[in-house]
């Protein structure tokens, strides 16, 4: 078994409210989950309006398989115009840790 986990740093565009932040940020996470079957949420700075920090996690047996979901997570978040990518965190767990 296979563990990986993601966390994207990001700074929102022109976001003046936490409800328009929610607008923001809920549609990624939903799009990650629906896409890509990966468990999502946003995980931290929640009290600030214009950053974001959204973790993602995916288990697979397979150490390829989970490679690609986890780049193609990551495209995807880089890809959104609304958000800057500040950073990535990756972490992978295999049967040996």
């Amino acid at each position: 078994m296979y563990v990986g986990t993601l966390s994207f740093d990001l700074l929102l565009g022109d976001v003046r409210s936490l409800k328009e932040k929610r607008s923001v940020v809920r549609p990624i996470v939903a799009e990650l989950q629906r896409k890509y079957a990966v468990s999502a949420a946003e995980v931290d700075h929640m009290d600030l309006h214009r950053r974001a920090v959204v973790g993602l996690a995916v288990v697979s047996g397979d150490a390829a398989h989970l490679t690609d979901v986890l780049d193609r997570c990551e495209r995807l978040v880089a890809g959104r115009p609304e958000v800057e990518l500040l950073s990535v965190r990756r972490r992978f767990h295999g049967e040996d840790d």
